[in-house]
Parts: C-alpha cells; structure tokens; sequence
C-alpha cells in the first residue's frame, strides 16, 4: 500500500485533556425518552463541517459547523494552531427530515421498522449536500440545499380608500401599486432523489461509499450489494454467503466498508471475529477473498459465550486506508492490512465483564453492537460501553494513553484513574487495557440499560459526538 497513516509514527503523541463542547437534546433529570428519539446513527461529513445523526422515528438532524474558520494562510495558521492549540468547535442546527416511515411487507406479512441504521455523506455539489440512509430494507439518497424563501410584502391595496355609503370609491391610477416579491433569508430544504430497495432479504446493516464518488455497498446478514449512485432498479450481488442449506450457515456479516482510496477494495466482518479483504479486480464475485484476518486462537477451553463475544459489531478504516480497527464486544483491535497474522494492537474495554457474561446473555446485552472511531492522523480510537461511558486509546506504537469518558456535561466526573496492564509483546501484538470498570473499579457500578454504542470522529480534529439517548454530546481535545 503507498499510504501510512501517522499511526506508524516512531514517538507516540501526549495525551489529551477532553473538554465538553456542547449537548443537544438533552433531558431533564426524571424525563422520559420516548423510543423513537433514541439516535441510531451519527456521521460527520468528509469536511467536518456538517454532523447528521439518525434515529429509531425515521429522522434525520442535520446539524451544521458555526463557529469562525481560520481563512489565513498556511504558515500562519499553524502559528496560531500552535498558540492556541485548543479549538471550541460549535455546531447548530440546520434542518431534519423525515427520511423513512413505518411499512408492512404483506408477501412476508412482517413490519419493517422506520429505525435509521446507518448514514453516509456523499460528495458535494453546486452548494448542496448529498447524504445516504438506510433503515432494514430500503436505502435513500437525499439532497439538502438552501433555498430563499420569496415573500410578497406590497400587494394592490390602498389604505386611505375608505367605504362611502356601502360602495368602495374607484381607484386612480396613483393609488394603484404592483405586488412587490422580496427574497428572505434562506431555508434549507430536503429532498429524497432516489429510493434503493428490494435487493435485502435480511436487515441491512452496513452501507458505504465508494471513492470513486459513483458506487457505493449494502450489506445484509448474508449479502453485499454493489450499487450505482444513478441506478435504483438493480444492483450487483458481490458478496453471498448463503449456503445450500440453511441448517449449515456458520457464520453472518455483520459489516461492511469500502477502502477509502481504493476503489476497488473492501472489507467485510463477519459473527465469527474474522476479516476478509477482497479485491473487485481478482473477481466480481467475491465470494473469496484476497486477505483474510483473524486472531489465532488463544490455548485452553472454549466456552459457551466464546464465538458470540468473537462477533465483530463494527469496522473503520484509518483515513489512509493502511490501518483497520475493528469492534468486537470484549475488544478493539487495530489491524495493518499488509499484515494478516493477527492484530496490530488489542485494547482491552469489557474484561471486567468475564464473570458476568451469564447475566449479560440473559438479558441480551451481550448482543449490544458497539460502533468505534479512529481519528483523522490515526493516532487514537474510541469506542463506546455502558453507563453512557466511552473510551479513548492511543493506538500509535508505545502509546499508553487511555482515557475513560462519560457522555455528560462533566465527562470526567466518573473517570478512575485507570492502570494499564504490562506491554505482552507477541510480535508485533501488542494487549493493553483496564481491569477497572466504573466509579468503583466495579462491573456491578455498570447501568446496563445505559449504554453508548454510537460516536463519530471529526475527520481532522480531535473532537469526537456521541449519542446517549435521545441525546448528542460533543467533546474536544
């Protein structure tokens, strides 16, 4: 691969002092969140300019970059980035839309919900914004775009004519005025362009955009389609892994993502913790890949809970697309994909929860589908737990750096000093991690009814979103 993301950097950077920035949506103490505010989604666009998150109602919030942008020039921008190294961002928000509804499927007599799986900004143009979303089986391509609103402020009527004796006097040529149309201040409005549907027989779980700006995938348990951004009757299966029989499937896809510079690249995860790499170019049926990573087996029993905690939730990309991190409900791993021997780096973020894995399958939490971030330079990750907490690592070579954060006003106000347990170096793998858990150190601390598992990296500051409910935090760094 040509590209390095700054990862492969010799020193690891300093760690960073997390500030809230701003919260939207926020609920008092003692109210209730209705299910269909819950956000599902969140995603930045390419510029970090603009932020749309989805929810469980079929809506999506778009919100929009306010604060002053730093228009001098290079040298002298890194100067005052230099003197001020830290950099309130504010956002506002801009419009919502109601992106998909409530439907009934009467062939499978089955409801298909109006929950917003995942967003996906596409390119720019003319001024307009452009973005995918997707719910269970039917994908949209929305266009966002200012439009003024007209108003007509002078019409034909004259004051001083009054009603003499029940008849209105006739009008002369002075008292006679054309309507006058005046321009207002600007209103976004969306609109849906194109509909994508009938191409899943599962719940779709994935769409990504390709970097040609043409293409772009959608995956479901068993299927990957290849779709074309102006072609909504038919998309190519590229990706099935449908058995003959249903009684020996062994594994499902869980995510998708398309390279991001190479067009001709994706990944893919899969319920057994494995992930394959396939080339558009070796075949257009990809049902075998070019690379394909998994972590070797650890020595001794398995147990019941082994392959459920290996199900890979979520994958991302580093910017440079050398670097792969991958979520998996016990772990984060990174991966360099020119190196298929197993991770680069695991971060530990729920060994605290290995004793309590029955409970955790009893009440379901143990299929809690956890996203991660990674930040534009490469050089840290985040991912999501319970208790509205997420997590910050360092994941440059010989980085210590990890951090413990709640979605709230006062991120750090349950925040525990946290050890990180000795470097094992196998390799090139490298574990660390917390054996602590919450305010105590204890799992018991943990509110599972409670959990964060959507957050976005702003693609070139250290400032991250994430969702708690119905409700957006942002932080920066």
């Amino acid at each position: 691969m040509n590209g390095e993301v700054v990862a492969a950097s010799a020193e690891p950077s300093p760690p960073l002092e997390w500030r809230f920035s701003q919260v939207f949506g926020e609920r008092s103490a003692g109210e209730e969140v209705h299910e269909v505010d819950v956000i599902s989604a969140i995603q930045f666009d390419n510029s970090g300019d603009h932020l749309a998150t989805g929810d469980r109602g079929g809506r999506v919030v778009l919100f929009e970059r306010t604060d002053a942008k730093n228009s001098s020039g290079g040298a002298r921008r890194d100067l005052e980035e230099a003197d001020y190294p830290l950099r309130h961002p504010e956002f506002r928000y801009k419009t919502e839309f109601q992106s998909h509804d409530p439907e009934f499927d009467y062939l499978k007599s089955l409801e298909i919900e109006e929950k917003i799986n995942k967003i996906r900004w596409c390119q720019t143009a003319n001024g307009a914004l452009f973005l995918l979303s997707t719910n269970d089986k039917t994908i949209k391509f929305w266009k966002v775009q200012d439009k003024k609103i007209k108003k007509i402020c002078d019409v034909n009527s004259d004051p001083s004519r009054t009603v003499v004796n029940g008849e209105v006097p006739e009008a002369n040529s002075s008292s006679l005025r054309l309507p006058v149309v005046t321009s207002h201040e600007s209103s976004p409005v969306a609109r849906c362009r194109r509909v994508y549907s009938h191409a899943h027989d599962y719940h779709i779980n994935s769409i990504s955009n390709n970097s040609d700006g043409e293409t772009f995938i959608s995956a479901d348990d068993l299927r990957i389609n290849l779709w074309n951004l102006e072609i909504t009757n038919q998309s190519f299966n590229i990706v099935d892994v449908k058995p003959e029989k249903m009684e020996d499937l062994s594994e499902v896809i869980t995510s998708a993502e398309f390279h991001p510079t190479h067009c001709n690249m994706l990944a893919y995860s899969s319920s057994k913790g494995s992930i394959r790499l396939i080339d558009l170019r070796q075949s257009a049926l990809c049902d075998s890949h070019s690379k394909l990573f998994e972590e070797p087996e650890a020595a001794g029993s398995k147990s019941f809970f082994t392959e459920i905690i290996a199900s890979v939730s979520d994958i991302k990309f580093a910017k440079e697309g050398r670097y792969l991190l991958s979520r998996d409900y016990m772990t984060l791993k990174l991966w360099d994909i020119n190196m298929d021997s197993g991770p680069v780096s695991t971060f530990q973020v729920h060994e605290h929860l290995k004793p309590k894995l029955c409970d955790l399958y009893e009440n379901d939490s143990i299929f809690d589908k956890f996203e991660c971030c990674i930040s534009g330079n490469g050089l840290r990750a985040a991912t999501g737990s319970y208790s509205n907490l997420f997590r910050v690592f360092g994941v440059s070579p010989g980085s210590t750096e990890t951090a413990s954060l709640e979605a709230s006003r006062n991120p750090t106000r349950r925040h525990v000093p946290v050890p990180s347990s000795p470097f094992k170096a196998l390799s090139r793998v490298v574990s660390r991690g917390s054996e602590s858990a919450g305010v105590d150190g204890n799992s018991d601390a943990l509110d599972y009814t409670t959990k964060l598992l959507h957050l976005a990296w702003h693609p070139s500051e250290n400032s991250i979103a994430c969702a708690s409910g119905n409700s957006l935090y942002m932080y920066y760094a």
